[in-house]
């Protein structure tokens, strides 16, 4: 593991934030070894060298003490927009735990993202936190078969992992939903994956799905995805220069009828679905317990 410098970790307040109501940002580590064929984080203009090689800031629990001390207001602090909170080295190095742990003793809220279950470990620290803050957990789910995952998604859990992680998670009172981003273009894009993910959703008690029903793509991270649609769905490259040219947004053909379809069973099943109806409850739910506790 490499130590790289950082002078702060928490990034400064935004208010009324639009993406799950985060109000900070927090990135522990750079880099992510997931392997990702899609991940959008691997474009050049996050100046990320080497970016399957996960290194992690220095001195990074004495800097995430520092920023959340010198903070004057307290809000939600969002993890894993850049890299994977639990990555495979958060397992022996405890970072993310440890970041959790400063969260709650400094009375802030967490909105957490990530494709691990070793999530679960840390279920009775985000249970301290919801007792006095908002606690939002985001499980990324693309597929609902876990050879397409391993295809997709080499390097991370399996999806069937994550679905049990969700449970494990939503039956301990934690606000846990699914992000399900991307869903590739004629790859993923077909009613019986959307309709197995809500299911399995529904079944695992997810509380949210929060869809986006195409992919993007940009500078080197385009050139990557090309290369690995090439090794692992050969002649699906020619489809997406043909459907999209060089566009950043690559909305799937078919995502007005997967929307519609999303819509309708999410509405019988009582899952939210709408970021603000998400950003509403999860923060509700919180003072409710609190009124309860109190």
């Amino acid at each position: 593991m490499k130590f790289i410098q950082a002078k702060t970790i928490v990034s400064g307040y935004s208010e009324n934030n639009s993406w799950f109501g985060n109000n900070y940002n927090m990135n522990i580590y750079k880099g992510c070894c997931h392997g990702c064929i899609y991940c959008d984080s691997r474009s050049e203009c996050y100046h990320i060298e080497n970016f399957d090689e996960v290194r992690t800031k220095e001195n990074a629990l004495a800097l995430i003490e520092r920023d959340l001390k010198s903070k004057r207001k307290i809000g939600v602090i969002g993890m894993g927009a850049m890299s994977d909170p639990y990555n495979p080295f958060e397992k022996e190095l405890k970072l993310t735990r440890g970041a959790l742990e400063l969260i709650h003793r400094y009375g802030f809220g967490v909105s957490i993202a990530t494709k691990s279950n070793l999530i679960e470990r840390d279920v009775d620290v985000l249970k301290k936190i919801s007792s006095h803050s908002p606690v939002l957990v985001k499980i990324t789910i693309t597929t609902a078969d876990d050879n397409m995952c391993k295809k997709i998604e080499p390097n991370a859990a399996l999806s069937s992992e994550r679905f049990v992680a969700i449970k494990k998670l939503t039956e301990v009172g934690i606000f846990t939903g699914i992000l399900l981003m991307p869903v590739l273009p004629f790859i993923q894009d077909n009613q019986d994956n959307i309709m197995r993910i809500i299911e399995l959703a529904h079944k695992n008690g997810a509380r949210f799905i929060y869809p986006a029903f195409g992919v993007t793509l940009r500078q080197n991270q385009r050139d990557w995805y090309f290369r690995k649609l090439d090794e692992l769905f050969p002649g699906t490259k020619e489809k997406y220069i043909k459907q999209f040219g060089n566009a950043y947004e690559c909305r799937s053909p078919k995502a007005k009828e997967l929307w519609n379809l999303f819509q309708g069973e999410c509405r019988r099943l009582r899952i939210l679905y709408k970021m603000s109806d998400i950003i509403k409850t999860y923060k509700q739910e919180y003072k409710k317990e609190q009124l309860s506790f109190l």
